[in-house]
């Protein structure tokens, strides 16, 4: 599975991102797809997981309730929309496969290149 995440960029705080992630191979709708994150200097932190049912969990302490996670099994594609941005969700965005539900990095078996959201004051 190859995954190519994309739509990240520069908004102001309290704006809105949605990051895509396209899969090729198969079987992308058996997969539990994650978003991590990486900020300058710290360690990669996770963000959500959407499984293969479409159960979705997210990092409470950091984003529930500002963003969420869909899946477009026809088009092979993971979705995080990002509202009401804050400074501190500044970071690389990362999308993953998995082939159970898990909120562990090393559990992922495919990862994107990432995307860059950069989110001013």
């Amino acid at each position: 599975v190859q995954l190519q995440a994309s739509g990240g960029g520069s908004v102001q705080a309290g704006g809105s991102l949605r990051l895509s992630c396209a899969a090729s191979g198969r079987s992308f709708s058996s997969y539990t797809m994650g978003w991590f994150r990486q900020a300058p200097g710290k360690e990669r932190e996770f963000v959500g997981y959407i499984t293969a049912s479409g159960s979705v969990t997210f990092n409470a302490n950091s984003v529930k309730g500002r963003f969420t996670i869909s899946r477009d099994n026809a088009k092979s594609t993971v979705y995080l929309q990002m509202n009401s941005l804050k400074p501190e969700d500044t970071a690389v965005y990362y999308c993953a496969a998995s082939l159970f539900p898990t909120n562990s990095a090393r559990s992922y078996l495919y990862y994107g290149q990432g995307t860059q959201v950069t989110v001013s004051s």
